[in-house]
């Protein structure tokens, strides 16, 4: 499991947790996620998410 976070707000996907209030359960991963989905916190695009190495 990964985490990505967002270079332009810092918000952090996390893919164990994975963001329930918008549809994708935990466990659900980074691939999984549609192409035109945004950032919850500032409106990015997916495109703007980074991987974190743990």
């Amino acid at each position: 499991m990964a985490r990505y976070r967002c270079t332009v707000c810092g918000f952090v996907y996390d893919e164990r947790e994975g963001l329930p209030d918008e549809g994708f359960a935990p466990g659900t991963p980074w691939a999984e996620i549609p192409d035109d989905w945004v950032c919850p916190e500032c409106g990015a695009g997916k495109e703007d998410f980074e991987r974190l190495d743990d």
